[in-house]
């Protein structure tokens, strides 16, 4: 029993609701229903209809596709030793619309990305209405890392790679560079970009708004790693002829040099050296003109290194018996009103003395002695005017002038080495035909399986004797002495030229050249040495080009473990 019935006190009922307000509480009702019913609609629509929509736009703004580096192909000499490689680095970006604008925060990033803040704080301003830029590129991880452990707002890391030459200066010209992008940008880094470039991967991660990863959801794509390189040059080798050459250069104050070592057997590149060098891996204050590979891209008149080569192709003929002998008095001539000369009389010379003394008046009697031009036709057998071949980016193919345009004058130039250009590698290559019994070898920078079989360019028996008639230049006594290697046979021929510019022939300004076989008795090594305006006591080929020669070719010798050939002493 309730205590009001307990007390004898009849509660109160509540008044009947008037007819307005049950009116009232009718609509409002009714508005509550129709307000559940629109919302539980809306509910299914964003649920069922709009979910694909709203599934897009929430993953546009958490879930993104992340790129995964690929590791760039190695570059290695032909025993495996790394010339090219790529290490980790890290590059920092950041979402200038996320920086704070605090000068205490953005003066500790300044100081950890060392700039200075007035520098941050304008790269910062440029890139305001944007939502990317760099901070700093390649750094390394301990670096990065020491950025990213100040937690500052909207700074984010990228892993990417940098490519690293553990040679340095001693074969940049044929390595070439990658750009801060890791793309081919100069030599074999470009002609081998396809194959050295990785294709890069992809993955599915999950970021919150400021762009922080917060999961790896899927790997989509695995990153390919580019492929490897291995190169013909030989470390070891390479190091020795760039000492030798920079030394070379430095004594005579010249303005560059080349050294081309080409494996006579196989025509592989063994060493090829170029004056001036740079660091690839530090390109600061770079000079343009170091990043020329000299040996393949540069040509110029050879002048008397090509006389074994003419020589040949008079022998071939039939009509330049081996035993003659030329008149080379008075020691100058004239032909179409040029005047050619020699340093002095030397009267009368044998086939082997013309190359000994480098009479370019016996050359020029016997050029103009044949009726036919067969010296050009022996240049170009023995790949003269055309590309060598080696696919590396703006290599010359050098120039033999046209059949209509030749005199007799230019007839007797071609003989001794003047009115063609050539390429040092070209030289070298042309070369391997002497060594080996007339067959010329194609030039490669690459490491062969086997070695090529090579094309008949000159007789055999023609070829022999020219090697034998260079072996007899490269004696005591001679010109050429200098490029005499202890305890080895050398065949070789040294050469001086002119340097020309727009206006013509310079004055006082030359090339000194020595081209070599070794060892005569079983040749392995072809090598060209070139120095460029040497301005020392001497600019001769014999005197400056010929001792490189004789330290590059006799350590090679060594390194390649050739046994000796010296001639048995006379009794």
């Amino acid at each position: 029993m309730s205590a009001d019935a307990r007390s004898g006190v009849t509660p109160r009922r509540p008044p009947p609701m008037a007819p307005m307000g049950k009116a009232r509480y009718r609509v409002m009702m009714t508005l509550v229903l129709v307000g559940l019913t629109l919302l539980a609609g809306r509910i299914v629509d964003l649920h069922v209809f709009d979910r694909p929509f709203l599934q897009g736009q929430g993953d546009a703004r958490t879930l993104r596709t992340d790129t995964i580096p690929a590791h760039r192909g190695m570059i290695t000499d032909r025993h495996g030793e790394p010339l090219a490689i790529s290490t980790p680095v890290v590059t920092l970006w950041a979402n200038p619309q996320d920086l704070p604008v605090d000068d205490i925060q953005r003066l500790m990033l300044a100081r950890a990305l060392g700039q200075e803040l007035e520098t941050l704080n304008e790269r910062i301003a440029r890139y305001a209405e944007r939502e990317f830029m760099y901070l700093r590129r390649r750094l390394t991880p301990e670096a990065a890392q020491r950025v990213l452990d100040l937690r500052i707002p909207g700074v984010h890391a990228r892993e990417e790679y940098k490519r690293y030459y553990p040679a340095g200066e001693v074969t940049a010209q044929l390595l070439g560079v990658t750009n801060i992008d890791d793309i081919g940008q100069e030599g074999l880094e470009l002609a081998y970009q396809a194959h050295l470039a990785g294709v890069p991967g992809k993955r599915r991660v999950l970021k919150d708004r400021r762009g922080r990863l917060v999961r790896d959801l899927a790997l989509l794509q695995e990153a390919q790693p580019g492929g490897d390189l291995t190169l013909a040059l030989d470390q070891r080798l390479q190091y020795m002829a760039y000492r030798e050459l920079k030394a070379a250069v430095a004594e005579h104050d010249a303005d560059g040099g080349i050294v081309v070592m080409l494996d006579a057997r196989s025509g592989e590149v063994l060493a090829m050296a170029n004056q001036p060098s740079y660091n690839p891996n530090n390109r600061a204050g770079l000079d343009p003109q170091g990043l020329r590979n000299r040996a393949i891209v540069d040509i110029y008149e050879p002048g008397s290194v090509m006389k074994p080569l003419a020589m040949a192709a008079m022998l071939e003929t039939g009509e330049v018996p081996a035993d003659t002998v030329v008149d080379t008095a008075p020691g100058w001539m004239v032909i179409d009103r040029f005047t050619i000369k020699d340093i002095r009389n030397y009267g009368e010379l044998s086939l082997a003395g013309i190359l000994e003394k480098s009479s370019n008046i016996g050359m020029s009697k016997l050029a103009l002695r044949l009726d036919d031009p067969v010296v050009p036709a022996t240049y170009r057998a023995v790949g003269l005017g055309q590309s060598p071949g080696t696919g590396f980016p703006g290599e010359a193919a050098g120039s033999i002038p046209a059949p209509a345009r030749w005199s007799s004058s230019q007839w007797a130039a071609l003989s001794y080495g003047y009115g063609l250009s050539v390429s040092a590698l070209q030289l070298a290559s042309a070369y391997t035909a002497i060594a080996n019994d007339g067959r010329r070898l194609p030039p490669s920078l690459l490491k062969l399986g086997q070695a090529p079989a090579g094309e008949q360019a000159i007789d055999a028996g023609v070829a022999r004797r020219v090697l034998g008639m260079m072996d007899q230049v490269v004696e005591p006594g001679t010109g050429a002495r200098r490029a005499l290697v202890p305890g080895y046979r050398v065949a070789g021929k040294t050469g001086t030229v002119r340097k020309t510019d727009a206006g013509g022939y310079q004055q006082k300004a030359y090339r000194s050249l020595f081209v070599g076989i070794a060892p005569v008795s079983d040749p392995r090594i072809v090598t060209v040495v070139m120095i460029d305006h040497p301005r020392g006591e001497s600019y001769y080929g014999g005197a400056v080009a010929a001792p490189v020669f004789s330290r590059v070719a006799g350590n090679a010798l060594r390194l390649l473990d050739v046994p000796p050939d010296a001639r048995e002493p006379e009794s």
